[in-house]
């Protein structure tokens, strides 16, 4: 059995349009993780289990995405010696603005990295980041990742240089 390096846990299923983008990056670099769901406020005692084992089983970067009150990365956090990343999910009512405050404004000694309302391809490649320093394998695959990202940018600037910006406009970004 592949050992899991990366834990994806979800506050609720509802969560899992965004946290699936964690899953999707963590597998175009070939990192081996695990999802679930859990709750710190309706399964707290699933939850503190889940994070003092974490460590134990070999998982090393925990990314924990919640919406609302959002506590599941502090939580998560404050059992556990890993790094969590934290992901808040947007809300109707607040507009994840909620979420983001719960994750990021924790307590001194209590550290959650928090990346943008709906950032979970930024946790996953955050978590890959964490990851290389200690496997080169993931590191090379991040660095190649990136170089992809910046060959697209300088593609697409070839053709805006070439079109220009309204046809560039017309034809990429107006309703036909």
């Amino acid at each position: 059995m592949e050992k899991i390096l990366v834990s994806i846990v979800m506050g609720s299923d509802s969560d899992l349009p965004v946290m699936k983008e964690c899953a999707q990056v963590l597998e175009e670099l070939e990192v081996s993780f695990e999802m679930l769901i859990s709750s710190a406020h309706r399964v707290p005692d699933k939850t503190a289990d889940y994070a003092k084992k974490a460590a134990e089983r070999g998982v090393e970067v925990i990314i924990a995405g919640a919406g609302g009150a959002a506590h599941l990365p502090g939580v998560i956090a404050a059992m556990t010696p890993l790094p969590v990343i934290g992901i808040p999910v947007y809300t109707s009512s607040l507009g994840g603005v909620d979420s983001l405050y719960s994750i990021v404004q924790m307590p001194a000694g209590i550290p959650v990295a928090t990346v943008a309302i709906n950032g979970a391809r930024n946790a996953g490649i955050l978590a890959a980041q964490i990851l290389g320093n200690k496997y080169p394998e993931i590191r090379e695959k991040v660095v190649t990742f990136k170089k992809d990202l910046a060959f697209k940018v300088n593609k697409k600037d070839e053709l805006f240089q070439e079109l220009g910006h309204k046809e560039y406009l017309r034809r990429f970004f107006s309703k036909h």
